[in-house]
């Protein structure tokens, strides 16, 4: 049973790092910036996002191409809701 579980939390993580997005440094020049569902949805793929730019230099957490206050406030809370599912109830 351990292992099955390890076997799918692998498999999981290497899913879902597929969908950790990058922009070119060329697309970031357009004048059509990121916004509050894009953050929301970087902030739910963080954690993979930060697995893949420690062995790849091609992919960033955090979209530098953004509209300042909702794509930030979209960010944290998507890290948020992800987090607040992990706790525990005693």
């Amino acid at each position: 049973m351990k292992r099955t579980t390890i076997v799918l939390v692998l498999m999981a993580l290497v899913l879902f790092t597929g969908c950790a997005d990058v922009a070119m440094v060329d697309e970031c020049l357009t004048p059509d910036p990121y916004g509050f569902w894009s953050g929301l949805w970087h902030g739910w793929i963080a954690f993979f996002s930060f697995i893949g730019s420690l062995f790849s230099d091609d992919i960033a957490m955090y979209a530098v191409n953004n509209n300042g206050a909702w794509y930030d406030f979209g960010f944290w809370l998507g890290i948020g809701s992800i987090g607040a599912g992990s706790r525990g109830r005693k």
